[in-house]
């Protein structure tokens, strides 16, 4: 249907939410909207179940059309054979949307799911209300505190926002993009997308104020022109990340029996997303990995990194890496390599680029300062990217915290990216609960961090293409 953007973006940006059909003992939604801002109803017919709505302080109603004034959203988590009474009654109170939790719709195949979101989908066309899902987590607004989960965050601002076709995966990069220090603006879980298809939402979050960037996992595309037509312009003005589920044969046959989708042949999705200049991701780790290089590193198009390791095994291993990931590593200038050789410990270390600096950083943080002011003042270098050690870091994190600030004071001097790299497993790696609890640390202050050389390589390199291609496409 022609969407109705006023009465989506008041679906998306609700000023007041009934939750219908939520159940003790845990009452899910109205919980997870415990710090909704504005007003927050429920309709539940069983007494039982009012009872505990009502003690949590939630004004309880029988039916749609009894609560008072205009509703914005309505979560709907009903039985599916009761879902279209539902939907009638919010098309006759003209609500703004309805996010549609309620699934055993044409994901099943089976005939009654068909013919009840035929059903569905008629009503909420005819009404020309907006209906997220069925078959769906919902949405989420950070700003107004509308969550499907817990654990996500209420506050100002936002440097992302996310479609996600899979509510496990809506959750995870949410809760994942939060863990590397991102705020999410909003999510979008669309489930089935019956009424409103990606398209759609990508156009309504082009279009917003509030979303600087935009991620999405995609199991198909239904409007497939108008989407690659959104999607080409849109990237000029807006990075766009895109994970695609179902691109082998036996996970299009998975995408089919979980949302209802085709999938479409890969060669012919990977040429598209090129054509469109999206920044293309194969799985949950690679796209928030994607999300914090791309929202935590200042625009670059340049290739030449300055790559500090630890030992000479890694300054290997982390050239290797970055070079696939279509960078350049470049020798430095001879006025650099006269200032490091002043005071670099040569004995077990390098400083050619990479670096084996363990020796030569040690515990103190005043040789790292050194060689950052070293490489920012050489015209070739574009970027660094560090190996961070966690030894002492369970007692005190004063010593990360210094170097922190030095990679903040090269990033704010030279305007280049900087990511930081905390490898776990194998001989000269961290324990992992260690090196999760630094990779946290250094997420909150405001770094992108990754916990191999490889991931770190590949989530840099597609934000620098992306930018790269950028420059091409809008000369």
């Amino acid at each position: 249907m022609p969407v109705d953007r006023a009465r989506l973006h008041r679906a998306l940006n609700p000023k007041t939410v009934v939750v219908v059909g939520d159940k003790g003992p845990n009452f899910q939604w109205i919980t997870n909207c415990s710090e909704f801002t504005g007003n927050l109803y429920s309709v539940q017919l069983d007494e039982k179940e009012a009872a505990g709505i009502e003690a949590k302080g939630i004004k309880n109603f029988k039916g749609l059309m009894e609560v008072p004034g205009e509703v914005d959203l309505v979560i709907c988590a009903v039985p599916r054979n009761v879902a279209p009474f539902i939907v009638a009654d919010a098309v006759k109170k003209k609500v703004g949307g309805m996010a549609m939790f309620t699934s055993g719709f044409v994901e099943t195949t089976e005939p009654i799911g068909i013919e009840l979101q035929g059903k569905i989908v008629a009503m909420a066309n005819e009404g020309g209300m907006p209906l997220v899902g069925p078959n769906c987590m919902g949405v989420y607004n950070r700003r107004l505190g509308v969550k499907f989960m817990q654990g996500q965050e209420k506050g100002e601002g936002g440097a992302i926002s996310i479609i996600s076709q899979s509510g496990t995966h809506g959750i995870g990069m949410t809760m994942g993009s939060q863990r590397l220090g991102v705020p999410v603006t909003r999510t979008i879980s669309i489930g089935n997308a019956a009424v409103l298809n990606e398209a759609d939402y990508l156009e309504y979050l082009l279009d917003d104020p509030e979303t600087p960037a935009i991620a999405m996992y995609l199991e198909g595309i239904r409007a497939g022109r108008r989407f690659f037509e959104l999607l080409r312009e849109g990237t000029k003005k807006k990075p766009v990340i895109i994970w695609r589920g179902g691109r082998t044969k036996a996970g299009a046959r998975a995408v089919k029996s979980h949302t209802a989708s085709l999938a479409s042949d890969d060669a012919v999705w990977m040429a598209l997303m090129r054509q469109c200049g999206a920044i293309s991701t194969e799985s949950l780790e690679d796209t928030i990995e994607t999300i914090a290089a791309l929202v935590h590193t200042p625009k670059s198009s340049k290739k030449n990194m300055a790559l500090v390791a630890m030992t000479g095994g890694q300054s290997v291993a982390i050239t290797d890496q970055f070079e696939r990931a279509g960078f350049e590593v470049p020798e430095l200038s001879d006025s650099s390599y006269q200032r490091l050789g002043e005071f670099f410990v040569t004995i077990g270390g390098s400083y050619r680029n990479p670096f084996d600096a363990s020796s030569t950083i040690g515990r103190e943080s005043d040789n790292l300062q050194k060689i950052l002011e070293i490489l920012a003042d050489d015209p070739v270098i574009e970027g660094v990217a560090i190996e961070l050690q966690t030894r002492d870091f369970e007692k005190s994190t004063e010593r990360m915290d210094g170097m922190l600030a030095l990679m903040s004071e090269y990033r704010t001097k030279t305007g280049q990216p900087v990511v930081g790299l905390i490898p776990t497993g194998g001989g000269m790696g961290d324990q992992e609960e260690i090196g999760s609890r630094a990779r946290v640390h250094v997420a909150k202050a405001g770094f992108p961090v990754f916990p191999s050389f490889r991931a770190g390589a590949n989530a840099l390199g597609r934000v620098r293409a992306y930018y790269e291609e950028l420059e091409a496409r809008t000369k």
